[in-house]
């Protein structure tokens, strides 16, 4: 299999895992959407509090990939998926504890993120309900975080697939036929997550590996995983500051952040498949105990994301005058648009890159120099000239200045490590 073919053989299922959730929010927020305003605003809110869980506990995943893939590429198979177990056990015990922490603060958080009252009391019933599909959405992270060390990324996209497509289904029929209302899709929800769930633990079962916990290796994932932790707590940082300074400069120019920052977390999460492929691939080889296949597949998975980074930039810039009102007929709102869609367009050549090379580093595991990098990029580069923007109004453009130098800084500094070749620490345990 050529290097292309490998690469896409894990990016492209890798792809529809991520893309999964995205889509079938969208459903289930159309489907919410004919309720009315009220529920339509709590399943918003409710969401963004139950999404921080899938955002800030990613070691699940990507730490276990990162562990998983150096034993397999040494040959120990059955060691690799016992990551995979201990990332379960973890799953469910980091799971029980939100669930109780949610019930209890539940609508204490509605209340401050919501602010008018009856659209916290509808969500804190969304909440309250979903809360109990927060160990099943842990384990599946689990599952796929072992499986894509173990290169199989197929049986994951099918188990996803599997889960939300029945959810798809079943929440309509919950919300406006049954008439359970906004509480039919947080059941909905919970129903795609326990099937998901179940066939990653039969995954696991059926590779006749000891299940018991083993808390010295959990206590190894959870190492890795406070840095990526603390480097997810950087981005929530930067993108919390720039929704806020945009909301302060007018409501047009907050609409048009949000319709540019969506398109830019959607073309990351493509950009970030091929990330999912070098990182199982650069930690198979150090595993194998092979440096110098790990630093070819790492500049040859940069190549990839830098020709798909350019390939997006010219798609989107030829698109410019057209997609913007996809989103929106608002003139005020196309009108700022252009502040900040030159900046998105020209930043994914070096967003190609440097996911890239994320997926490289925490394939090799990595893991505090990446969060040093992004703590610095974050501190150095986003927030002193997104605060600036506020001071001296300089808006959008202001905006995507500081979110320019935020991946400016970290290009140079993943780069810069990559060459250096300190990542590249061989063996089947870093």
């Amino acid at each position: 299999m050529t290097p292309l073919k490998q690469v896409l053989s894990l990016a492209v299922p890798a792809l529809g895992v991520l893309a999964a959730e995205p889509l079938y929010l969208l459903v289930d927020t159309a489907v919410v959407g004919h309720l009315g305003a009220v529920p339509l605003a709590a399943l918003s809110v409710a969401a963004i509090v139950l999404a921080q869980v899938s955002t800030q506990l990613t070691f699940l995943s990507y730490g276990t990939t990162a562990r998983a893939s150096r034993l397999h590429g040494a040959g120990r198979r059955a060691e690799a998926v016992a990551e995979g177990v201990q990332a379960t056990w973890l799953a469910v015990i980091v799971g029980v504890i939100l669930i109780v922490v949610g019930q209890v603060f539940a609508r204490p958080i509605a209340i401050v993120l919501a602010g008018e009252q009856q659209v916290a009391d509808a969500a804190v019933g969304w909440l309250r309900i979903a809360l109990f599909g927060v160990p099943m959405i842990l384990i599946t992270m689990a599952g796929n975080g072992w499986m894509r060390g173990v290169q199989d990324t197929i049986r994951p996209l099918r188990y996803v697939l599997a889960g939300n497509g029945l959810s798809a289904l079943l929440c309509p029929i919950l919300v406006h036929v049954v008439g359970w209302g906004l509480e039919g899709s947080a059941i909905a929800n919970v129903v795609a997550q326990v099937v998901s769930a179940a066939m990653f633990i039969r995954a696991l079962i059926a590779e006749r590996v000891p299940l018991r916990p083993e808390f010295g290796r959990m206590r190894a994932q959870l190492g890795l995983g406070r840095d990526l932790v603390l480097r997810g707590l950087a981005f929530q940082a930067c993108w919390i500051s720039a929704t806020t300074v945009a909301s302060h400069a007018s409501t047009a120019t907050v609409g048009a952040h949000q319709v540019v920052l969506q398109l830019w977390v959607f073309l990351a999460l493509v950009l970030d498949s091929l990330a999912i492929a070098a990182q199982s691939l650069v930690g198979e080889a150090l595993g194998a105990e092979d440096e110098e296949r790990a630093r070819k597949v790492a500049w040859q998975v940069t190549g990839y994301g830098l020709a798909f980074g350019v390939l997006l930039g010219v798609v989107f810039a030829t698109l410019a005058g057209i997609l913007p009102k996809v989103f929106t007929p608002d003139a005020a709102v196309l009108a700022e648009i252009p502040h900040a869609w030159w900046f998105f367009v020209a930043l994914q050549p070096i967003c190609g890159v440097v996911f890239a090379l994320d997926g490289v580093l925490l394939g090799a595991g990595d893991a505090a120099f990446m969060r040093n990098s992004t703590l610095l990029a974050a501190i150095a580069g986003f927030l002193p000239l997104i605060w600036a923007a506020a001071i001296f109004g300089w808006g959008l453009a202001g905006i995507w200045t500081g979110l320019a130098a935020f991946m400016v800084v970290r290009l140079v500094a993943v780069v810069g490590r990559t060459r250096s070749g300190r990542w590249a620490v061989v063996g089947a345990v870093r």
